[in-house]
């Protein structure tokens, strides 16, 4: 038995982050609608029967009736197909919402707080939804599975992680309920856990340079305690991370000229260039980034450390000595100190 898992599309996302930098926030919501495209395609092109979605599937606080409007005509497409969604905590089910309110096509089946299990031919379908922005524990000890000789899917939005506001959940007491799959929404890292059958396919599409890598869904296999799984790409565009190491480079036309000789062959990645060792000169993100021609490069971060031997000027009797000491004293985040003590000795120069 096939089935498609899908998490964490946040449609209507404002893109808040990437619109300031690029102005791109509207080119990722249409990227959503592609990505939902994909996955309806490959339904039909896979015949598969059912289509789970583990929350997250919009914003409840941006989100369009022209949005929801396009998302439920592609579900109306695949009448053979047996979509379950289990609301998470960006689009909870609240009586004013379009979970609530709205006329889903007749194969949109949508959980709301009490545990559900909808039993069909192939497989029994066990679900929750979060009715608010945060969820309590979930007592998972409570929810018996009715017949062991089915397969038994469970679809939930929650943190496997813990300590959270958003329906933490131990990971042992999931996996100890018995469980064929478990279809997971919430961490938008791909299959988190790196487990055969409790699973987070990740976020459909990267929302930002906090997702790296791939996005996408998982199309699992099913059989009685058999599962084989196969992530399919949906999102086009892919944020990576770029080090470059600035030790050699003695002035900002230099770095400036080494930086537009990046060479990224594929068009869809989207780069965060991250200056590494040790600089040479003072550094002006806004200044490279306005001189900068390569435009894959959509964000800059300095990470270097400054070159100056600070054992020496510790031990100096002179203001800078103190002012180190005291820095390497107080503080223990190494980036920050770095940080503070260059600051602090431009700061000096100036006088």
């Amino acid at each position: 038995m096939k089935i498609l898992h899908l998490a964490d599309m946040h449609f209507d996302s404002p893109f808040s982050m990437l619109d300031d930098i690029l102005n791109i926030g509207i080119e990722r919501r249409i990227d959503q609608r592609n990505a939902l495209k994909k996955v309806i395609e490959y339904v039909k092109l896979e015949k598969i029967k059912y289509l789970l979605i583990a929350g997250d599937l919009y914003e409840h606080e941006y989100i369009r009736e022209s949005t929801i409007e396009f998302i439920n005509k592609l579900f109306i497409e695949i009448p053979g197909t047996r979509v379950f969604i289990s609301p998470g905590n960006h689009d909870p089910f609240l009586r004013e919402s379009y979970y609530s309110n709205y006329k889903w096509s007749e194969n949109v089946h949508i959980f709301s707080n009490n545990l559900e299990v909808i039993e069909t031919q192939e497989a029994d379908i066990y679900g929750i939804g979060f009715t608010d922005f945060y969820e309590e524990e979930l007592d998972v000890e409570k929810i018996n599975i009715k017949n062991k000789e089915k397969i038994n899917i469970l679809l939930l939005h929650a943190d496997l992680n813990g300590n959270s506001k958003y329906r933490p959940v131990s990971y042992n007491k999931i996996n100890n309920l018995g469980f064929d799959y478990v279809a997971l929404g919430h961490i938008h890292k791909t299959n988190y856990l790196q487990s055969k059958n409790i699973i987070y396919p990740g976020s459909a599409i990267s929302l930002g340079f906090d997702e790296l890598g791939e996005h996408g869904m998982i199309m699992a296999d099913i059989e009685k305690g058999i599962v084989n799984k196969k992530f399919i790409k949906l999102d086009e565009k892919e944020f990576i991370e770029y080090n470059l190491d600035i030790s050699e480079i003695n002035s900002i036309e230099e770095l400036v000229e080494r930086i537009n000789e990046i060479k990224i062959n594929e068009n869809n990645k989207i780069i965060k260039l991250i200056f590494k060792g040790i600089k040479n000169f003072n550094i002006n993100l806004n200044e490279i980034e306005r001189l900068i021609t390569n435009k894959q490069i959509i964000k800059i971060k300095d990470d270097t450390k400054i070159n100056i031997n600070i054992e020496k000027i510790k031990n100096e009797n002179t203001l800078k000595g103190l002012f180190i000491k005291q820095v390497l004293n107080e503080i223990q985040d190494e980036k920050i100190k770095n940080k503070i003590i260059e600051i602090g000795l431009k700061s000096f120069e100036k006088k």
